[in-house]
C-alpha cells in the first residue's frame, strides 16, 4: 500500500492500521523527521515499511513512488492519494498561485501518481483511493480553492471507477467527515465545531474496511456524510445554517490606486559585506525561531537572489502542515529580512529576494 501524506492525520493513522493488518507500506510525505519516526513505529510490527521524502506536486514524484514500491516490495496493490492541505481566504481574493497550488495538490498530483502506478495496479488488480471532503458537496466560505479542488477529485474518482472497472481496478472515494487533524491550523483558520470532529484512527479503520471490500464510496462518519448530503439537496437550508454558524471575515478593502505620500522611516541596515549581517537580523527572533524549530539554515537556503518567496509555499516546505503559530513566526522572519534589505515585498505574503545571506 502506498500512502501519500503519511506524516500526520489520516495518512499516519491509515499507515499504522494497515501495517497492523499485515500490509507492507510505502510512506510518502515531505517531513523527513516525522516519516522516520513513523517508519520506526511501524517497523516494530515486523512488516515491511519504506519511506520516501517527496512533494507529491513535484514532476518526478510519481516515478519515484512507483520505482521505490516496486524495488522494495515487487508490486503495488493500493495507492491512497491522501496528501493535501488548505489555504484559507475568499476564493476571488486568492492569488493565481494559491489556486493553482490547490489544484495541483488535490487533483493533478493524485492523477499523475495514479497514472504512473496504473501498470502495476493492472498486474495486481489493485485499487486507487482518493480522499475527498464533505466540502466537495457543501462548500464553506473562506476555504478558497480547497472546496473546488475537492469537488473536482470527487468527480474524477467517479469517472475513474467507471473507466477502470473493466480492467479489474477498484476505485474508492472517501468522504472522511470532520476529522481532528492539523488541517484547520495549516489553512490559517481557527478550528470550529471541535465537538463533532472524530479521531483520524476512526477514519483510517473505515478506509481500511473500504479497501478490503473494494467499496465505491466510503462515508467514514455516516452522520457527517448525511449532513453534507442534506446540505447538497437543500441548498437554502445549508445557506441559512452556514450564515448562522460559520464565521466569515470582512472582505479586504482594495488598495487605493493613489495614496498620499508619507515619510518613509528606514530601519537600521546591517553592514553589508560582513559575516554577521544575516545573523544580526535574525538575532532578535532567535528565541521565537527556536520555539517553533525554524532554523537559520532553512531561511538562508531560501535567499537566492532574484527568486520569489511565497509565505505559504515556504511554510509548507519547512513544516509540511504548518499551524498558525508557525506561519506567523516565518512571516516575522521575512518581514525582518525585508526591513534589512534582503527581501522586497511583492504583494500579500510574497517577497522577491534582493540579495543572498552574507
Amino acid at each position: 500500500m502506498v500512502v501519500t501524506g503519511a506524516s500526520s492525520g489520516i495518512g499516519r493513522a491509515l499507515a499504522i492500521a494497515a501495517a497492523r493488518a499485515g500490509w507492507r507500506v510505502l510512506l510518502v510525505a515531505r517531513r523527513r523527521v516525522r516519516l522516520e519516526t513513523l517508519q520506526q513505529e511501524i517497523a516494530a510490527t515486523n512488516v515491511g515499511v519504506e519511506m520516501l521524502v517527496a512533494d507529491v506536486c513535484s514532476e518526478d514524484t510519481p516515478h519515484r513512488i512507483v520505482e521505490n514500491a516496486m524495488r522494495s516490495f515487487g508490486r503495488i496493490d493500493v495507492v491512497v492519494n491522501n496528501a493535501g492541505h488548505g489555504v484559507s481566504g475568499r476564493l476571488l481574493e486568492q492569488s493565481d498561485d494559491a489556486i493553482e497550488t490547490q489544484w495541483q495538490t488535490h487533483v493533478a498530483a493524485p492523477l499523475r501518481i495514479s497514472r504512473a502506478a496504473l501498470p502495476a495496479l493492472r498486474a495486481s488488480h489493485g485499487a486507487l483511493v482518493f480522499i475527498g471532503s464533505g466540502l466537495a458537496r457543501v462548500p464553506a466560505p473562506y476555504y478558497g480553492a480547497y472546496c473546488t479542488a475537492k469537488a473536482a477529485i470527487r468527480g474524477a474518482a467517479t469517472q475513474l471507477r467507471r473507466e477502470l472497472r473493466p480492467e479489474g481496478i477498484a476505485v474508492t472515494y472517501v468522504d472522511p467527515g470532520a476529522v481532528d487533524t492539523e488541517f484547520s491550523e495549516s489553512a490559517g483558520k481557527q478550528r470550529e465545531h471541535d465537538a463533532v470532529a472524530v479521531k483520524p484512527e476512526r477514519v483510517a479503520r473505515a478506509i481500511l474496511r473500504g479497501i478490503e471490500r473494494r467499496a465505491r464510496v466510503v462515508n467514514a462518519v455516516p452522520a457527517h456524510a448525511l449532513g453534507a448530503m442534506l446540505g447538497e439537496f437543500f441548498p437554502g437550508i445549508a445557506d441559512a445554517a452556514i450564515a448562522r454558524f460559520v464565521s466569515i471575515p470582512e472582505p479586504v478593502p482594495p488598495k487605493p490606486a493613489f495614496a498620499p505620500t508619507a515619510p518613509v522611516v528606514v530601519p537600521p541596515q546591517p553592514v553589508l559585506g560582513t559575516s554577521n549581517g544575516f545573523d544580526a537580523v535574525l538575532e532578535p527572533l532567535a528565541r521565537r525561531m527556536e520555539r517553533v524549530k525554524l532554523t537559520p539554515e532553512f531561511v538562508r537556503g531560501l535567499l537566492n537572489a532574484g527568486a520569489p518567496i511565497d509565505l505559504g509555499d515556504a511554510a509548507m516546505r519547512w513544516a509540511g502542515m504548518p499551524n498558525k503559530n508557525e506561519r506567523a513566526a516565518l512571516h516575522e522572519v521575512f518581514e525582518a529580512l525585508a526591513a534589512a534589505g534582503y527581501l522586497e515585498s511583492a504583494g500579500d505574503e510574497t517577497w522577491i529576494v534582493r540579495r543572498a545571506a552574507d
